[in-house]
């Protein structure tokens, strides 16, 4: 398991950004606030894209947008393969120096 800080916001709400950390599973991804579990799903049923503004992520018809601290590492955890210009740098950064 491979947890990730970050910042975490309802896609169409003003409300202030909530610290969390996403716990990656080879078969769940979940999210924590403090010592609650906000989020719990089965990997299979996430989907992900990386966009200039964070990670927006959809699963169980909701969604909810992330800023992650690490977030080359984070989307080649996932296997990302698409995302905007500045984090697809990032992504072949860390692949050219073999961190991962």
């Amino acid at each position: 398991m491979t947890a990730y800080d970050a910042l975490l916001r309802i896609v169409g709400e003003t409300s202030p950004p909530l610290p969390v950390v996403i716990d990656l599973e080879p078969d769940r991804v979940t999210l924590r606030a403090g010592d609650q579990q906000i989020a719990d799903w089965a990997r299979e049923e996430v989907r992900v894209s990386a966009l200039p503004d964070g990670f927006h992520i959809r699963a169980e018809g909701d969604e909810v947008l992330l800023d992650v601290m690490k977030d080359a590492e984070f989307a080649l955890e996932l296997g990302l393969r698409n995302a905007h210009p500045q984090l697809r740098k990032k992504m072949a950064a860390l692949l050219r120096d073999d961190k991962y």
